[in-house]
């Protein structure tokens, strides 16, 4: 089939590169050049980058909608849109100007559970044991279109978001692979979701990065799983900020204070609300990630110290 495909992150590009080995990519549209790292250098997005890599035609519109980028859409005369983690509304004469009638999204989560822009991190912050990729029809309500099928995949109870979203990305490349399969054959079938059992994944906060020690260690556990290895579960040491990118959770009874640290030959336990968090990696503002038996030899803490406020 002839398609356009709209994308911007890393999550995006396994799905462009199958397509593009099996279809007919007529355009790629991707969010505009940002700032990105530490010196805040613009560049393109992964999609961007990918798309010139191979050659396609590309559009970076501030606005999707504009009527002059409508127009250049529609001349591309595609049969079907597909959509994965592009970042914008799509109004309703994007969703329509295929020849189909519609755009198809690749969602990360099994669908109506964790609609919105962070499922993964918050499947993990749930401590969901089974996530996958939904592919969908995209309607105005967001996530909410009928289902063509799903693709699940069980979550190891030490992956981290990280991981988890290479593995997400690799299978929606399937799923929408095998969705347009089933699309240009005639034999979808769409199926409506049960809205009364939604869920909402809105995009993480600042403020949901701070660990509370009150809370039980594996509740803390599931946080540094949900944000590593990026933007990372955040304590303070010294009153220096202090990320926390790889940690367990051990049952036992922990007397002191949450956020107290025990220290014993360069291994670091954290009190918690409900048992210990232990710490395996973490990074220091400015700093590298370290492996704590690192850190500790580099910085050490005394046993009794407090994290946090």
């Amino acid at each position: 089939m002839r398609l356009i495909f709209f994308g911007t992150p890393e999550f995006a590009v396994p799905t462009l590169v199958r397509l593009a080995s099996e279809h007919e990519i007529a355009a790629v549209v991707s969010q505009p050049d940002r700032p990105s790292g530490r010196g805040r250098r613009v560049s393109p997005s992964p999609v961007s980058a990918a798309a010139v890599e191979r050659g396609l035609a590309l559009l970076r519109p501030e606005r999707v909608g504009a009527p002059e980028v409508v127009a250049a859409l529609r001349a591309a005369a595609p049969d079907l849109g597909v959509v994965v983690a592009f970042g914008q509304f799509l109004p309703r004469p994007v969703r329509e100007l295929s020849r189909e009638g519609y755009l198809v999204n690749g969602h990360a989560s099994v669908l109506p559970r964790h609609r919105g822009a962070a499922p993964i991190a918050r499947a993990l912050l749930a401590g969901d044991r089974e996530t996958g990729i939904s592919v969908m029809r995209v309607e105005r309500e967001m996530d909410a279109g009928p289902v063509a099928l799903v693709r699940t995949t069980a979550i190891a109870p030490d992956e981290d978001a990280g991981q988890l979203t290479v593995r997400l990305a690799a299978l929606c490349a399937d799923a929408i692979a095998d969705a347009l399969a089933e699309i240009e054959s005639g034999s979808v079938r769409w199926t409506g979701q049960d809205h009364a059992r939604a869920t909402l994944a809105p995009k993480i906060e600042a403020a949901e990065l701070a660990i509370d020690w009150r809370e039980p260690a594996a509740a803390i556990a599931r946080r540094v799983r949900a944000f590593a290895p990026v933007p990372g579960a955040r304590t303070e040491l010294r009153g220096e900020p202090l990320r926390i990118l790889a940690a367990r959770a051990e049952a036992g009874l922990a007397d002191p204070t949450p956020g107290t640290a025990r220290v014993r030959e360069n291994r670091l336990r954290v009190a918690t609300g409900d048992g210990w968090l232990v710490p395996e990696r973490v990074q220091r503002a400015g700093g590298n990630p370290l492996e704590i038996a690192a850190f500790v030899r580099g910085r050490p803490i005394s046993d009794g110290e407090r994290l946090g406020r």
